[in-house]
């Protein structure tokens, strides 16, 4: 009953004494203890085990059981001390809280004395302070009081010397007084009310409109409108005059000014009427000699009269520029017929010279009346970005240019009138640009393609470069005529004979693809002088090709960048319709078409030694040789005609690499076409046929480098297409290597070797291997059977995806074959 009672009493023990690992780990870092009793995982048996190992250590047992005896009193001992030392924790916990809510109180105690003391002070400090802020508000009322009534006494004052000065026409004293008397006005406007303050303001009002009356009239008795001399001039009376219009309405000022200029430019509009000889433009000059003049002579009489915050030379030359576009868009309405382009020419640079002349002199701030505006100290330079350039440059529309100059104020503001009578020079640029493209068409004629090794031969064709140049130079000199209408009419100009070089220059020059010959023998096909001559194209003919290709390839660059010279220089609204991409894309059909034709003769030069693999009896070959004739024609065309299309084309390599990739992308279907002609096929002609196709593989690995002493590494899109192309040739003929017994193996290798759910692929290879009709069913029947079915949701197409490599049990014979092309190579 006892060791039962013990056993029940460890259970409970371990029950009320197990601790989550936390509580476990917190333990173990604050009391750390390398006692095994003190482990979590304690185990009696372990510890028995450690201490008594062998029997022998048994004879130690009674020492063993009074130190633990031992061990067990001194921890009751300390369990009995700490709980011991908790007994009266709770009470003293108990007596700390009441005393700490006594100390509350009194606090609480002290805090609202505190606030009731705060709150009789506030008050106190109120009763005293009422009586300082009657004081403040009453000085500030005083003060008020005060100065309006010496702004009352101002107004007064003012307004009776004002009214005796302008009986004087003391005007220097006005322009002083009135500014004052109006600016004291604005203080009595929540005043209007009261009588008096309201007929003061009245009296100021018939001030002013008196001395605008009267300095108008001042002004008409001195500069009268009528009469053939000017009977005044200027004085010290009118200067002040002016200081004082500047206070009136600005409707005064205005109609000083009015006056001031018609009247200065009435001799104008008398010298330079319409019917006049001198009016007519090819004496343009003389109106702006005209105006220098009297600008001149303004300065010299008048430039100290006006203050100069008028801006009344910049008026005189703005009104004279007005008049001036008036009055020639009269008389050029009147003889439209006589404009020629020269004469339009002459008059529109002379226009532009001299509101260039007026930005240099003047601001622009009288054209839309900002007062005020400082002039650049250092004159504009000129606007036009391709000014920089001299005019014998070649073009390059690409190149960086200097910072973009401000804008002139004055452009158009005279020339703004030639833009109706534009077409005259739109027209000639029109025949210019047709004859130029017609001497392209004549020199190109007269002095025949390039030569072969010649700096021409592949180069671009210098007609290009000229036909940029005349296009930099009309557009330029249209974009300072106008940026406007004539621009797009320019531009539509420009697409026009762009088209036209690309049909004529280009597209009409490249060589004409003959038929392809035929008629040759097998015996024929084997002697390499007959494959030589296979080629359709002389070396002169693909220099050519190569020639128009860079052209085109130039010309699309070009355009593209005069596209967006256009678009900067025409008007924002305009913008939208600058657009070249019809021409841009022509000239891109010329460089596809280029490429084509160079792709087709190297394919069509190869043409017959494909015929020729085709035709030959690989049933009876006996034994593998070196490689085929056949291959050797081929390989001697590349030859040939690649390096000579990678010098011509050094300068545009991406087009080159697309001739190569176009040319693999062609050749290589076309000689599959023929491996699948050759039929039936021995087991030594497949071998045969396998390590032609292993040469032609790498020939054309090589094929972009192919005679260059420079090696360079072909593109991996090239590359890539010509190993996934020849490697399916080089499957194919292992099929049909392979023996068709069994014919399930057969089946499955045909399958992992092709990868190809074709049933007429299939039956080519039959037919290559011999095999009879009969026998051909029956492995059609088994390839359909033997097709994996295709995923759900899977095209039921007859294209299979699987891995290339060779099977398990291909024939040994396949492996030698491997080995003795290895060899060889």
């Amino acid at each position: 009953m006892m060791e039962e009672e013990e056993f029940e009493l460890a259970e409970d023990l371990e029950s009320i004494l197990h601790l989550t690992p936390e509580v476990q780990l917190a333990i173990e870092q604050v009391f750390p203890s390398q006692d095994p009793l003190d482990r979590a995982d304690f185990n009696a048996v372990e510890y028995i085990n450690t201490l008594f190992p062998t029997e022998q250590s048994l004879a130690n047992i009674d020492d063993v059981v009074n130190k633990i005896r031992l061990k067990i009193r001194r921890l009751d001992d300390n369990i009995r001390t700490v709980v011991r030392g908790q007994t009266n924790v709770g009470q003293d916990g108990r007596q700390a809280l009441e005393e700490a809510q006594i100390a509350i109180q009194q606090l609480f105690g002290k805090i609202k004395d505190i606030k009731d003391k705060a709150e009789k002070s506030e008050q106190m400090v109120k009763e005293i302070t009422r009586d300082i802020k009657q004081l403040d508000h009453a000085k500030r009322h005083l003060t008020t009081s005060i100065t309006t009534l010496n702004h009352l006494h101002m107004l007064a004052g003012g307004v009776d010397s004002l009214e005796a000065m302008t009986r004087k026409r003391q005007y220097g004293e006005v322009a002083n007084l009135l500014q004052g008397v109006v600016n004291v006005l604005e203080h009595f406007h929540k005043y209007m009310g009261i009588t008096q303050i309201r007929q003061l303001s009245e009296r100021v009002k018939a001030a002013q409109s008196e001395l605008g009356t009267q300095i108008l009239a001042d002004f008409e008795e001195a500069f009268p409108s009528q009469g053939s001399k000017r009977t005044g001039g200027p004085s010290n009376v009118l200067r002040d005059a002016c200081l004082v219009a500047n206070v009136l309405d600005p409707r005064i000022k205005q109609e000083i000014i009015k006056k001031f200029i018609r009247q200065h430019l009435s001799e104008y509009l008398v010298l330079f009427q319409e019917n006049q000889d001198v009016a007519w433009l090819d004496k343009i000059d003389r109106r702006y000699a005209w105006i220098k003049r009297q600008l001149v002579d303004y300065e010299e009489k008048y430039g100290r009269m006006f203050p100069e915050e008028w801006c009344m030379t910049e008026r005189i030359a703005v009104e004279f520029c007005h008049i001036t576009r008036v009055e020639l868009a009269k008389v050029m309405r009147t003889r439209a017929k006589e404009i020629e382009v020269k004469l339009l020419l002459f008059a529109i640079q002379r226009t532009t010279n001299f509101e260039g002349l007026l930005a240099k002199r003047f601001t622009g701030s009288t054209l839309t009346d900002v007062p005020g505006k400082k002039r650049s100290e250092s004159p504009l330079e000129p606007t036009n970005p391709f000014l920089e350039e001299e005019p014998g440059e070649d073009v390059d529309l690409a190149k960086p240019r200097k910072p973009k100059a401000p804008d002139n104020p004055f452009h158009g503001i005279v020339s703004k009138c030639f833009e109706p009578h534009l077409y005259v020079y739109i027209e000639s640029q029109d025949k210019n640009l047709g004859e130029l493209i017609d001497r392209f068409v004549a020199d190109f004629r007269a002095q025949g393609p390039p030569k072969v090794g010649t700096e021409e031969g592949g180069a671009v064709l210098p007609s290009c470069a000229d036909l940029f140049v005349y296009y930099k130079k009309c557009m330029v000199q249209c974009s300072q005529l106008s940026t406007g209408e004539p621009m797009i009419a320019l531009t539509t100009i420009f697409q026009k004979f762009l088209r036209e070089y690309a049909w004529k220059i280009l597209s009409g020059n490249l060589p004409k693809s003959s038929s392809s010959s035929g008629g040759l023998t097998i015996s024929s096909l084997l002697k390499e002088k007959e494959f030589s001559d296979a080629s359709k194209f002389t070396v002169d003919e693909l220099c050519l090709i190569c020639s128009i290709l860079s052209t085109a390839e130039y010309c699309l660059a070009t355009t593209q960048q005069l596209e967006e010279k256009l678009k900067e220089k025409v008007d924002k609204v305009l913008v939208e319709r600058i657009n070249l991409t019809g021409e841009m894309d022509t000239f891109s059909t010329v460089i596809s078409n280029s490429i084509q034709l160079i792709v087709q003769d190297l394919d069509s030069a190869c043409d017959p030694a494909l015929t020729a693999m085709s035709k030959m009896p690989w049933q009876s070959v006996e034994h593998v040789g070196d490689q085929s004739p056949y291959v050797t024609s081929i390989i001697m065309h590349i030859k040939q005609n690649v390096p000579i299309i990678r010098d011509n084309l050094a300068s545009t390599r991406k087009y080159f690499t697309q001739f190569c990739i176009k040319f693999t992308n062609s050749f290589i279907p076309k000689f599959i076409n023929h491996l699948f002609r050759c039929k039936p096929i021995s087991m030594v002609g497949a071998e045969q046929l396998l390590l032609d196709t292993h040469s032609l593989k790498t020939v054309l690995l090589d094929l972009p480098s192919i005679g260059s002493q420079v090696l360079r590494k072909a593109p991996a899109s090239y590359t890539k297409i010509v190993v996934k192309g020849m490697t399916r040739a080089e499957m194919i003929l292992k099929v049909v290597m392979a023996p068709h017994e069994p014919p399930v193996v057969f089946v499955d290798n045909y399958i992992k070797l092709l990868a190809d759910g074709n049933p007429e692929t299939f039956q080519k290879i039959l037919d290559m291997k011999g095999l009879k009709r009969s026998e051909q069913s029956s492995m059609l029947e088994l390839f359909r059977q033997r097709l994996p079915t295709p995923p759900s949701g899977a095209d039921g197409g007859p294209t299979l995806s699987f891995s290339g490599a060779t099977p398990e049990q291909e024939s040994s014979r396949i492996r030698k074959l491997e080995k003795l092309i290895k060899k060889r190579l």
